[in-house]
């Protein structure tokens, strides 16, 4: 019987609308069939107008959004002004393919508001970096994208990719045992932060 490392289950996803992006996550902590925590945050604030959501192994996402949150500090500082998304999301690519030989095992999305408008961005564990309308990343993406494909708009605004955000990540808990027990979500303006909170899921 050959071994198998037990990979944390999750579902984590992002959405561009017109006027805002969402970025979300279940809260559940698996370890193969074992579930460790009811309670986890894999969606993080970086930026008055940035977030960051992972799904993964929470040590390493914890880590790679410190040691994230260290840099656009010091830039904020040396500058003088915010990064745009796009640089927070390579500040991140470049620790993730630094540590490809003893990679993070985390997935992350990127996404916010600066002078350019809504981006969101998703990265894999060697720090491919790719801009999209919509991301998803997890155990349970393959559920979540299906709901996504089907009824996203380009042009939905902020309540809307709200609300499609949370029926994307029901639809994912339904069927994804790695995935559950409640909704992380971030709303982010041009003005910053609109909404975090957590949504319970009965």
């Amino acid at each position: 019987m050959a071994f198998q490392y037990p990979f944390p289950g999750a579902t984590t996803l992002g959405i561009r609308g017109k006027d805002a992006v969402v970025l979300a996550s279940e809260k559940r902590l698996t370890y193969g069939y074992f579930v460790v925590s009811k309670n986890v945050r894999k969606v993080f604030q970086v930026t008055p107008r940035v977030g960051a959501a992972c799904a993964g192994l929470v040590s390493d996402m914890q880590n790679l959004i410190r040691d994230v949150k260290f840099l656009v500090n010091l830039y904020v500082i040396e500058e003088r002004r915010q990064p745009s998304v796009t640089a927070i999301a390579k500040v991140m690519s470049n620790l993730l393919f630094g540590s490809r030989y003893f990679p993070y095992l985390t997935e992350a999305i990127v996404g916010g508001f600066d002078d350019k408008g809504p981006h969101v961005l998703v990265l894999d564990a060697m720090g491919s970096m790719i801009e999209d309308d919509y991301a998803v990343v997890g155990s349970g993406a393959e559920i979540a994208v299906g709901v996504l494909e089907g009824e996203y708009k380009p042009e939905m605004g902020s309540q809307e990719i709200y609300s499609l955000a949370i029926k994307a990540l029901r639809a994912s808990m339904a069927r994804d045992s790695g995935s559950g027990n409640g909704i992380d979500i971030l709303l982010i303006g041009s003005s910053g932060i609109l909404k975090d909170e957590t949504v319970p899921v009965s």
